[in-house]
């Protein structure tokens, strides 16, 4: 890591396919000289990507991997592993940014943004009433907590086992309670956070097993894990409900719970959402919209360095 410019940002990844997409994510990031970036790469795709992603002071891959399965613990587990990597860097950065390989930056002034909201907690919260809590009151079965696509009967079952949960039948009821002053909360996985908070949220849980055993067997917990800890927390009040991503979600039975692939079609509603990011992309799919707005970041970015040392 580059010890030498003052270190604002340290961005957390979890990426699993597209290096050459990764890449081009992570130059737009380090462009700037005053971020580093961490990637954790899912274990099923270590040693395919790890040769592939850029070499640089400022690009750090875990050694450490967790086999990551959507819907399960282990996105939590990938979070919390590349916060502690950050913290035992023995840099203290401004900001940990928590971020997925098919993100990309769409708007420039990101880390002067931050520095102008120091302080502040930017992730989408909301509040989820006991109705709602069959996700993470239910021990889900090992099997159920995968992406399955269409009629699969798995996705069937996870749908009658809510019916049954919302007419007060629990089949696996979920036995590690939080207190009872508590609320859960959910919102997207992606977040950005002070230092000082990634170090509360380390803490925290060292001291406080049940919390992560309460989530353990839940189904999709990298949604509400780090929502419940924080709006339970002193720090409930530093929280934006904003996390500075513009996404689409799908509208059919197939992929309502799911962002959408941007294209290039989407290429005016992401600039007037006036977020700092976007996802989810892919370049299989389409590479264009990656490369219009890679080259916006990384262009601004020569534009103002250039400018930088005119005026000396």
């Amino acid at each position: 890591m580059n010890h030498y410019l003052p270190k604002r940002t340290a961005y957390i990844l979890q990426i699993h396919k597209n290096p050459n997409q990764v890449n081009m994510f992570i130059n737009q990031l380090i462009s700037d000289g005053e971020s580093d970036v961490y990637i954790h790469i899912d274990k099923k795709h270590y040693y395919n990507m790890y040769d592939k992603i850029i070499k640089s002071p400022n690009v750090r891959i875990l050694d450490e991997c967790v086999n990551v399965n959507w819907g399960d613990i282990s996105q939590v587990d990938a979070t919390i592993l590349l916060i502690r990597n950050v913290l035992n860097s023995g840099i203290e950065y401004d900001n940990i940014c928590f971020r997925s390989g098919q993100d990309l930056l769409v708007k420039n002034g990101f880390n002067d943004y931050l520095k102008q909201n120091q302080g502040q907690i930017f992730m989408t919260i909301e509040s989820i009433n006991k109705s709602e809590s069959g996700l993470t009151n239910i021990i889900w079965p090992k099997n159920t907590r995968r992406l399955y696509q269409r009629f699969h009967p798995l996705r069937i079952y996870r749908s009658l086992l809510l019916f049954l949960f919302n007419r007060g039948i629990n089949l696996f009821p979920n036995l590690t309670e939080l207190p009872k002053k508590w609320n859960l909360f959910r919102g997207s996985s992606w977040f950005c956070i002070p230092f000082d908070i990634a170090k509360y949220i380390t803490e925290f849980l060292d001291k406080n097993k049940w919390f992560y055993n309460f989530y353990r067997d839940a189904m999709c917990p990298d949604e509400s894990f780090f929502q419940t800890l924080i709006m339970n927390s002193p720090y409930r009040s530093k929280v934006i409900n904003n996390n500075l991503t513009y996404l689409s979600w799908g509208k059919t039975f197939w992929d309502r719970n799911h962002p959408t692939v941007l294209t290039n079609l989407d290429k005016e509603v992401i600039e007037e959402s006036n977020q700092y990011f976007a996802r989810k992309f892919d370049e299989s799919v389409d590479m264009t919209i990656i490369k219009y707005f890679y080259d916006k970041i990384i262009d601004y970015l020569k534009v103002n360095e250039s400018e930088h040392k005119k005026h000396g």
